[in-house]
């Protein structure tokens, strides 16, 4: 009978915080099993196992985040793994964006020790709040495709699990200092008590962060606590306690400038972009004369998030894990409301030379204005959107070996979920007050006086008052979410051979409830209430695989799948109406994926080939410009997306001093058939083309862009380590992004013909190196570390937000006779490095660095 290796079994229990044995309990037992405990991890987390889990997978340790992060987003070090694209996002702190394998976010399982944290409305995952990740995560993994979480969750591109810091941690502590690049700064320390002989060991971790990213105006403060406790009152019975959070401000540029206006206002005017232009703030004069810079954009949150895992072992054979937890979220955005005249704040009067709002011309002119209640939002004030939640589950998971080769597990996972939703101002920019007529419930032309400051932090998991109705304007509706599913898996496992089979089924309720509507008021023709009632959808998803050892280093695996997925909550009530939509239908995704293994004890390769297709998906696309200062929002129906490529992924360990990394994949993703869409200013009113609110999306063919950020479809990277002295790490690696789509501009393709904009290609090198300094106590010693990102400063397009070729008119609108009518980009001279110098985009950032010094006793 093959044994577990003893190092492998006690890296695998430390991983999780929801683990069931300890290494001890384990190890007694080991003898009495073949090693069925490796497929899946027991407890919640799902955990892969390489040469046994079925799925494309890989890791990356506390040690690697550490040494490479600095001042990065967590997200982006995963740009070595295949099929896996982060950016910065607009560039803001915490704003980062991730496709994998062509999907969004929102179409990626995110969970923290197995816990589901994607929005439950909209599915997104804003990383601004789990900026703490970094400084609490032991080990982050990523199974691409469907994964092996036994959920009913939405993993169509892939599964992001963070598993943290455990209570139970190795007594000692460390102290951390970071700076870099417009003046990063970070502190942290942590300190771990060990376990105790009556069973009971704490974690902690405080840390402060602040500083800007190399875009303008982009300030930030964010702080993290962390506070893990544990107690094992018998071998039976693991309880783990943990509370986390990442309260944080920061300023954003959340709206994509034009190539050109990168070039006009680059300081140095010699033809190039200023790749740090932001035109999301301005300058005002205070009354000692003072310029003082003031932000258009900006985030605050804080989403404090706790749970208590209690891993109980039943029997020899069998074993309940339960999570409970609870994640109540406060804060929102900011943004800009309202006009003056037919004045919207990107008019060229309110525009400085700098290309940046000039407040001293909007503060007149707001001032110059009387708030009446006959004239709605006539002044211009800036908003925030208050995105506040209130987040419940239960998770609970039996698993009980049948004999040496058979184990199965059932299990339920439950949530509840509240959102509130609404405006109120943070700014009045010099105005006596803002009118409002939205909400239908306060008379006609309600003014509004009072502001909100956004940079407050809200520390109080329980806390923060919502604000009272005459204080809020444009919109107040809440979202409550219903979810419970069960879920089930069989397991197959012999010295050669692991299989697999999973399904589960849910329900999704949701409800919407709107405090503007009037009651028995008409919405597209149906009276409306003030809370919709909720509207339960079924859902379920079946999927297996099985993974074969031909012999000690050759492996192969295949999985398959079908979800039927429901939508998320602004398909089932569209327009942001009381009505719900009657051709609501699930989603539908088909996956299938095939892969090899290679491994030895120096060189180890991984080929995956995968195709998923994914059919009937609605979605809304915010923030979409329609020209003319007018901004909304668009939905989009019966889209039909296909998926396929592959991926390689290759370490070779020269010897003890050198070791190469790299990566390769191939996609081809694109639409299938053609589908519908609405258009929508942000006030709900519908914008007409030729005559209609609904239009065909000529999508057949088209390449897929995300709706907020581009995807490239092939990437690359080369990496190296090498330690050429004791204790010294010098690493390097090269990546490479190419046929990068453009996000989908959906006002771009209501006519035959559009293709997706092909972004340049483009190389980045990234360096950094760390150097232990150890002293006379082994368990004393300190850590300096340096990283340099994009080394040979590289100017390059990471994201676009338009689809303009080169031969579109440069002013659609212009008439017969004008000067500029039919003239094409192509044709002025228009063009930066092929691409029409109209089309809106995000600059990478240059080179930027970062540097550390820790001390661990």
């Amino acid at each position: 009978m093959k044994l577990i290796n003893k190092s492998i079994l006690t890296v695998a229990i430390t991983l999780s915080t929801a683990s069931v044995y300890y290494a001890q309990q384990v190890q007694d037992t080991v003898s009495k099993s073949k090693d069925i405990d490796e497929v899946i991890l027991r407890g919640v987390t799902d955990i892969a196992k390489d040469r046994k889990t079925p799925v494309a997978v890989s890791t990356i340790k506390a040690a690697q985040i550490l040494e490479r992060q600095g001042n990065q987003e967590l997200v982006e070090l995963l740009n070595t793994t295949p099929s896996v694209y982060a950016t910065k996002g607009g560039g803001g702190f915490g704003d980062s964006q991730i496709t994998m394998r062509g999907f969004e976010s929102r179409n990626i399982a995110v969970m923290v020790n197995g816990m589901p944290v994607n929005d439950m409305e909209g599915g997104a995952v804003y990383m601004s709040n789990w900026t703490g990740l970094s400084d609490v995560t032991s080990t982050m993994q990523v199974q691409r495709g469907l994964g092996s979480s036994k959920l009913a969750i939405a993993s169509v591109g892939g599964t992001m699990n963070f598993i943290t810091r455990s209570a139970d941690m190795k007594q000692g502590g460390a102290i951390r200092l970071g700076i870099g690049n417009n003046d990063f700064l970070k502190t942290s320390f942590a300190y771990n008590t060990g376990k105790s002989e009556n069973g009971w060991s704490a974690s902690f971790l405080a840390s402060r962060q602040s500083g800007a990213t190399y875009v303008q105006n982009t300030d930030y403060e964010s702080y993290t606590y962390f506070f893990a406790l544990g107690y094992q009152p018998s071998a039976k019975h693991n309880l783990q306690f943990m509370m986390t959070s990442s309260p944080q401000w920061h300023d954003q540029r959340s709206y994509a400038p034009t190539i050109s206006n990168y070039i006009k206002y680059n300081p140095d005017h010699d033809g190039s972009p200023y790749r740090q232009y932001n035109s999301d703030y301005g300058y005002y004069t205070t009354q000692d004369g003072v310029r003082q810079n003031l932000a258009n954009a900006m985030n605050y949150y804080s989403k404090p998030v706790v749970m208590l895992n209690w891993d109980w072992t039943m029997s020899e054979k069998s074993t309940l894990s339960t999570v409970a937890y609870m994640s109540n979220g406060r804060g929102g955005g900011a943004r800009n409301l309202g006009k003056l005249g037919t004045k919207t704040i990107n008019d060229a009067s309110f525009i400085d030379g700098e290309g940046h709002y000039n407040y001293d011309a909007i503060f007149a002119a707001n001032a110059a204005v009387t708030p009446t209640a006959g004239v709605a939002g006539n002044t211009l004030i800036r908003s925030s959107s208050v995105n506040s939640h209130n987040w419940y589950g239960i998770l609970m998971n039996f698993q009980h070996k049948i004999n040496d080769n058979w184990n199965f597990s059932i299990g339920t996972d439950d949530r509840y979920y509240y959102g509130y939703h609404y405006q109120v101002a943070s700014d009045l920019y010099g105005a006596k007050g803002y009118t409002d007529n939205f909400n239908k419930n306060l008379p006609t032309g309600n003014i509004i006086r009072n502001t909100y400051d956004y940079q407050k932090l809200n520390w109080n998991p329980f806390g923060g008052k919502n604000a009272p109705m005459e204080d809020r304007a444009a919109f107040s509706n809440d979202g409550e979410v219903l979810w419970y599913s069960g879920f089930g898996q069989v397991e197959y496992t012999t010295e050669k051979l692991t299989a697999y089979v999973q399904g589960s089924v849910s329900n999704q309720g949701y409800q919407r409830i709107d405090d503007f509507v009037k009651p028995g008021t008409l919405q597209q023709g149906q009276p409306v209430e003030r809370k919709t009632g909720f509207k339960n959808m079924f859902g379920y998803n079946i999927k297996g695989g099985a993974n074969y050892n031909i012999d000690n280093h050759n492996n192969v695996f295949a999985n398959i799948g079908y979800y039927s997925k429901q939508p998320m909550m602004s398909a089932v009530f569209p327009s942001n109406q009381q009505v719900i939509n009657p051709t609501l239908t699930n989603e539908k995704i088909f996956s299938v994926e095939l892969g090899y293994g290679f491994k030895t004890g120096n060189f180890n390769a991984k080929v995956n080939l995968y195709r998923t297709e994914w059919k009937d998906r609605w979605y809304r696309r915010g923030g979409v410009d329609f020209g003319n200062g007018i901004r909304g929002y668009s939905e989009i129906s019966g889209i039909t997306q296909l998926h396929q490529g592959a991926e390689l992924e290759a370490t070779y360990k020269v010897n003890r001093f050198l070791e190469f990394q790299g990566m390769f994949s191939w996609g081809d993703y694109q639409y299938k058939g053609n589908a519908s869409g609405s258009n929508f200013q942000d006030d709900n009113t519908p914008i007409e083309t030729n005559g209609s609110n609904t239009s065909t999306l000529y999508l057949d063919k088209v390449k897929v862009g995300g709706s907020n950020n581009s995807i490239p479809q092939t990437t690359a990277s080369l990496g190296f380590t090498v330690s050429p002295v004791q204790d010294l790490r010098i690493y390097g690696n090269w990546q490479y992004t190419g046929r990068i789509y453009s996000a989908m501009n959906m006002a771009d393709f209501v006519t035959p013909g559009k293709e997706a904009l092909q972004l340049p290609d483009f190389n980045l090198f990234n360096v950094g190196a760390s150097y232990k300094i150890k002293l006379k106590n082994e368990s004393q010693y300190f850590t300096l570390g340096v990283n340099v990102y994009n080394l040979f400063d590289t100017t390059y397009i990471q994201d676009g937000s338009t689809n303009i070729k080169t031969t579109d008119p440069i002013n659609p609108t212009a008439k017969p006779g004008a000067a500029d009518y039919g003239i094409t980009y192509e044709q002025a001279g228009r063009v930066y490095k092929g691409i029409a110098d109209g089309n809106r985009v995000y600059f990478g950032f240059g080179r930027t660095w970062s540097t550390s010094l820790s001390f661990n006793f």
